[in-house]
């Protein structure tokens, strides 16, 4: 009995409790990390629906970048999106800086140091410490402290379209290669969505600009007025550019200048009525090379005279010629964005230049319909003309004839005295429907007839006397609302001021503007000189004068505060 109980008290086999507990941690650990790695897989897959899920691309991009932090807990995340040039940023997406940081900061980066290494060489990019790699060279003031580094490439069909920046993971720890799987997964994930969204975008741009190009083809098919026309061409080029500003010029009848026709949006007022040369402005070299002329910086383009001024608050600009080099530029179209607005991209270029073609082919067919209406006009003016020529002065002078013969038979004085007056009137009415003939056929003037061209020429012809080209102005319907005699008055004076600018002023600048209403047109010159001297002889001002009291109208001299000379010559307009 007592062996039995001896063998039951014997201590069992058992496994060492040492080894069973690290065996238990370890099972533990794994089951964390199957967890962990579930929770992230379903972060990465709910962040890639996320991103794929929006069509705009600005919100698709912000999207990208909180995805991004959120996936790996970083502190600071951006997205720089690679410029035209392929070696810069043109916009940067952050998240974790403030607004108010980012004005402390100032400008955004630049495609530098760190970041344009990712840029030289698109591939995934792992540091501890950003400012132990030789292409680091610090950050601006203000700044916030940065030490760990994840940077990736985003590709779009095979082009990098721009990299994705992580920086401070939290908790103090290192990017690890898990972080960096799934961030390449994101990447490629959102290359995908930044492809769907741009093709969106052109999609609704293409609809857009069609919508708008058959608007003006209706409005100049169904004989809306030029003005109109133009007003709706430069609204639809500004909305669809997102441009601040958008202006169409068309040339003069001599080819060498263009006419600012109609601005619209910011400082529009600057523009209208402005007459540009061919060299020294952006819209006269896209209308001289018949092709695109784009430019960063407006405002301080050296190729553009900053005179008179009139980009203040504008950066990117876009220059394109309405129809082609072979059928004749009819005009150019200007679209302007605000400082620090992205530059107008290839493809935006494209855009605008196909539906600046659109425009000048509803232009062409416009002007086709009005020369025909014209032809038939003449035509029917021809008939009436020859219908008075063979009808009705045969008829009179006949009548005339008969009664010349008759009044020889008339014994009575007063009674042959009648018929030879009524014979007199006859000769009268023939001469007043000859004249009407005349003017039935006759064809309106040269293309050096318009009060505009004529300006222009005499503004042109002083430049060599004054030794700078005068700045022209012109507004209102100038070249049909002023009378061809008021016209040579206002060709005589402008002449006779740009004289005595040349001999007497001793000026580096000239304004001539020229304006006409409903009611009046005036003449406006202006220069910055010494004044009217004391011993200048009036006879050239008393001209001036007594050409404008002819019309019912008045001369004005005035000498502003700033100093220089103001004339302004003005005239009432006869009522059609």
């Amino acid at each position: 009995m007592e062996a039995v109980v001896a063998r039951q008290e014997e201590p069992r086999v058992r496994l060492p409790q040492l080894k069973l507990d690290e065996l238990l941690e370890e099972l533990q650990a794994r089951i964390d990390a199957a967890r962990g790695t579930q929770e992230r897989v379903r972060s990465l897959l709910e962040a890639v629906l996320s991103v794929g899920r929006d069509l705009d691309l600005e919100h698709v991009l912000h999207s990208i970048v909180e995805s991004a932090a959120t996936l790996v807990d970083a502190e600071y995340a951006a997205l720089g999106v690679i410029g035209p040039d392929g070696r810069s940023l043109s916009a940067f997406h952050t998240v974790g800086v403030s607004e108010e940081r980012i004005a402390r900061i100032g400008h955004l980066p630049q495609g530098h140091g760190i970041l344009g290494e990712v840029i030289r060489h698109p591939e995934p990019l792992r540091l501890e410490k950003i400012s132990q790699h030789p292409a680091s060279y610090g950050f601006p003031p203000h700044h916030p402290t940065m030490n760990s580094f994840l940077g990736v490439p985003i590709r779009v069909r095979d082009q990098v379209f721009g990299n994705l920046y992580l920086t401070e993971k939290r908790g103090g720890v290192q990017f690890d290669d898990e972080d960096e799987s799934v961030l390449c997964t994101l990447a490629a994930a959102a290359g995908v969505a930044i492809d769907n969204a741009r093709l969106y975008e052109e999609s609704r741009l293409r609809e857009r600009r069609l919508l708008a190009s058959a608007e003006i083809s209706h409005s100049l098919m169904s004989g809306s007025a030029h003005a109109e026309v133009l007003g709706l061409i430069a609204e639809q080029a500004r909305e669809l550019m997102g441009a601040a500003l958008a202006a169409v010029a068309m040339p003069l009848e001599s080819g060498e200048s263009l006419t600012v026709e109609i601005a619209v949006g910011l400082d529009a007022e600057a523009h209208r009525g402005l007459v540009l040369p061919l060299s020294g402005t952006l819209m006269g070299l896209a209308f001289s090379r018949a092709a695109p002329v784009a430019s960063d910086d407006v405002a301080h383009d050296q190729r553009i005279s900053p005179e008179p001024p009139r980009f203040q608050g504008l950066g990117p600009a876009l220059a394109v010629p309405i129809g082609a080099e072979k059928d004749g530029i009819r005009g150019v179209v200007l679209v302007a964005r605000e400082t620090g607005r992205p530059t107008f991209s290839d493809r935006e270029t494209e855009m605008l230049q196909g539906f600046s073609a659109q425009a000048a082919i509803a232009m062409e067919l416009a002007e086709r319909r009005r020369d025909a209406e014209q032809i038939a006009v003449l035509q029917d003016r021809d008939r009436i003309a020859r219908d008075l020529h063979d009808l009705a002065i045969q008829r009179l002078f006949a009548t005339g004839m008969t009664l010349q013969s008759a009044g020889r038979f008339i014994e009575h004085p007063e009674a042959a005295a009648r018929v030879l007056r009524a014979v007199d009137d006859l000769d009268e009415t023939i001469k007043i429907i000859r004249s009407a003939i005349f003017g039935l056929r006759a064809r309106p003037g040269g293309p050096d007839s318009g009060l505009r061209t004529r300006v222009v020429r005499a503004v042109s012809g002083a430049t060599p006397v004054l030794g700078f080209a005068p700045g022209v102005r012109m507004e209102g319907l100038i070249d049909t609302e002023v009378p061809r005699e008021i016209a040579d008055h206002i060709v005589a004076v402008l002449s006779e001021a740009l004289t005595n600018i040349a001999r007497h002023a001793h000026a580096d600048r000239a304004q001539v503007v020229l304006a006409a209403d409903d009611h009046e047109v005036s003449l406006t010159v202006s220069d910055n000189g010494v004044g009217i001297p004391s011993d200048c002889r009036p006879s050239g001002l008393r001209n001036m004068a007594e050409r404008a009291e002819q019309l019912g109208g008045q001369l004005d001299v005035s000498g502003p505060e700033a100093g220089g000379t103001t004339l302004r010559w003005w005239v009432p307009l006869p009522r059609s």
